[in-house]
This record gives C-alpha cells, structure tokens and sequence, in this order.
C-alpha cells in the first residue's frame, strides 16, 4: 500500500480506520484484494442505501450506458432528466402532498446546502443562517459556517461569518425549555443578533453523534420559524432516502421544510447526484445565477428512477427499515446493559444507531476490534465518542445479527483490555 502513502494526500481519512486495499463490493459486504470479506455497517456514510452494487439499479444503468445515451448534460433537457423528475414527483412528492420545485445544484450534499443557504439569503434580503450545536452541514466555506466541529472549522483558513449557533434538542439535559435562548433573542431588539434568513437543522445529527431531535422538538421549531418569519431548511443529505424508516426523516414530525437538500442515497447506486427542493415561491432565481458543470449526471437519474420504482411505489420498505432498526436498537440496549460501565447511552431512529462510550478513545477501539473480526464501522460525535451503524437497509436480517455479534465481541474485547 505504499503508493498510497508516497502520492496521497495526508488529508486521507477513513482509509487510516481500514488499513486495506478493497477490491470488489456486494450488497452488505465489501472484499478487499486478499479475499477477506467484511460486513459493511458503513455503507459510504450513507450513500449506499440499498447496498453495493444493487443489481436491479446495476442492469439499468448498463443498459444506459450501452445505448450510447447522455451522461454529460449540465442543465439540458435529456431524457433520462425528465423521467427522474416525473417518478420523482409521483412516488414521493405528490403522496406526500409536497409542491417543491427542484434545483440540481452539483453533484454532492455539501452543493445543495450551499444552493439552500444562498437561496434563502437572496429570497429574504438578510443574511444571517441558524444552525445547531453539533450540525454538520458539509466542507465548503457557507456549509462549515453553520457547522458545528471546532476542527473542520479551523480547517477553513478564514473567519466563518454570518451564521449563529443555538442548542439542538436536549443539547442542555432538559433544564432549559427548547427555544428559550433563541426566541428570547430574537424578540430582544438588543441582543446582537441579526433576524436570520432561515434555520438549517439535522432532524438526526450523524456526524454530530446520532442525536435525535424529537417531533415535537421539529414542530416547536417550524412553529417558532413561521411566527418569525423565518425559512427552514432541513438538509436531509444523510438521513433522507429512507435512513430512518420514511423517504423524508421530517415525516414523522408532520412538518413541511420550506427548502430540502437531498444527496447521498438519492442515486441509490452511489453516483454523485444532490438537488435542492424548494417552495415555489421561493424559486427567485436568474438563469444560471447558481451553477456547475456536473449539476445533472444523466446516469445518477437512470439509478435513482431504478431504486424509486424498485423500493418506494409503497410502505413495504419504510416497514422493513424500521422492524431492522428495531432489531438493532434491541442488540445495542443489549450491550449497553451488559457494559453499563462502559456505555453512557444508545442513540438513534430507522436504521441510523450510536453506541455512546463514555469514554472517547474506546469507541475508536470497538470500531478497531470491529475490523479485525470482518465488520466496518465508522465513529462520531464532538469527540468521536459514538460507535456509529449505518448498514444499507438492504441489509438481511442474518448480517444484521452478525454484524451486532460483532459489536458485542468487540465491545467485550476492549473492556477486557481495559481491565487487564
């Protein structure tokens, strides 16, 4: 593997956790070029929600691909562009009952958050965006504005104005009402906060560590949000397609995001591809004012078409995720009881968990162990203190229950290395 070392950059990241070479990828699984075959639980951080390689998605994308169709098209109208906009509008905007135009801003989350945040600046003359403690909204200069991690932050190189932090759900343990920080300053002409443009919110925060924002939380927030004036976006980048149960993670809140950036999962086969929706009202755009040379990648229609037809014509699906997800909140509680020294809590909606050591280094330890017996697995929060799951809720029940074994096994690895 020293090619790696001698010509890639030292910014490399999850290739550090995973010191192997991968060679080829299945559903669940991934096989690196010794033949040794690992359970994902990974999933490309949420890209692959139906799995590597899914071969109903794979057949259609050869079959485009063979016709000598379009796969480069900036904004043109093409074929494959129109029938993912009409399946897009059938299976999952029209049932449920949402109107929103759609925007393709580029080909990854961070591009539409960035059309998002530039949108409802232009829309309401202000400037200001809210976040929330531990968000993560992507890399870019306005994402990592209204994000969170103090060390993807300094990353930037230079100041990250125009965004304001308050406390996500529960953030402060219950002993403040949610929203008192926020509305008290907005109502107060003197407390130096500029009225925002919009609030962009995480209804799960992954890389923040699996915290969950409860319905009611979500609703208080769009609540406070139309009294002010204010849009709200929901950047669904990580946990829409499905993640927690239902295409949308905002559903079981019952609330209606005046914009929505959609990326990750959204292809189904992990082809880059985001779009921005938005309210039609909020579509005050000039043409070509937002834009980019790979906005509209033919063959990530083709796949998302596939995986829409193939997972999302009814509820069979979004049951399935959350009887899964159940299954593996069950093991957890499981294991947390079992470590109850070890384990603080266990976090999580659909098929997104977190395992949340109490101390930081151990949970870089289980995803360790983790490996070494077949299983991938990445960490987050502040202080990489969670063991974060996010199989392709493809995944059988069987590798579930292998892959939480495995967590068990490792989890009791590090503890007797501890008490060694």
């Amino acid at each position: 593997m020293d090619v790696f070392d001698r010509m890639e950059s030292e910014v490399r990241g999850y290739c550090r956790s995973w010191p192997t070479v991968f060679a080829t990828a299945q559903g669940s699984h991934m096989t690196d070029e010794n033949d040794k075959r690992y359970l994902d639980f990974f999933a490309g951080a949420g890209t692959l929600n139906y799995g590597h390689n899914n071969p109903g998605l794979k057949r259609r994308l050869m079959d485009y691909l063979a016709s000598d169709a379009v796969v480069h098209g900036l904004d043109m109208y093409t074929t494959a562009k129109r029938e993912f906009l009409e399946r897009f509008n059938e299976y999952v905007l029209a049932p449920r009952d949402l109107d929103y135009k759609v925007q393709f801003p580029g080909p990854a989350g961070n591009n539409s958050v960035e059309a998002a945040l530039k949108l409802a600046r232009k829309y309401t003359g202000r400037e200001t965006i809210v976040s929330f403690t531990n968000a993560f909204h992507g890399m870019t200069l306005g994402a990592l504005a209204v994000t969170g991690n103090s060390m993807k932050r300094t990353g930037a190189g230079v100041p990250l104005g125009h965004g304001v932090a308050m406390p996500y759900d529960n953030y402060l343990d219950g002993r403040t009402p949610d929203f008192l920080l926020f509305e008290t300053m907005l109502d107060d002409s003197g407390s130096g906060l500029d009225k925002p443009a919009a609030v962009i919110v995480e209804t799960v925060q992954g890389e923040g560590g699996i915290n969950v924002a409860t319905a009611e939380w979500l609703r208080g927030l769009q609540d406070l949000c139309h009294r002010q004036d204010i849009l709200l976006i929901v950047d669904d980048v990580q946990m829409g397609c499905g993640r927690t149960g239902p295409f949308f993670s905002f559903e079981e809140a019952g609330i209606t995001p005046d914009i929505v950036c959609l990326s990750k999962s959204l292809s189904g086969y992990g082809l880059p591809f985001a779009i921005t929706l938005m309210k039609r009202e909020l579509d005050v755009w000039e043409p070509g004012e937002h834009n980019g040379t790979f906005r509209g990648f033919n063959p990530a229609f083709i796949t998302a078409v596939a995986a829409l037809e193939d997972y999302w014509t009814g509820d069979d699906f979004e049951k399935q995720t959350l009887a899964k997800g159940q299954q593996v909140q069950a093991a957890l509680n499981e294991i947390a009881i079992a470590h109850a020294g070890a384990i603080d809590c266990v976090r999580g909606r659909g098929l997104a968990w977190g395992l949340v050591m109490k101390d930081p280094e151990a949970a870089t330890q289980v995803c360790g162990e983790a490996f070494a017996r077949g299983l991938l697995m990445e960490t987050s929060g502040p202080e990489g203190e969670v063991v974060k799951l996010l199989p392709p809720l493809t995944t059988a029940e069987s590798d579930l229950a292998t892959g939480l074994e495995i967590i068990a096994d490792s989890v009791e690895a590090v503890r007797q290395k501890v008490t060694a």
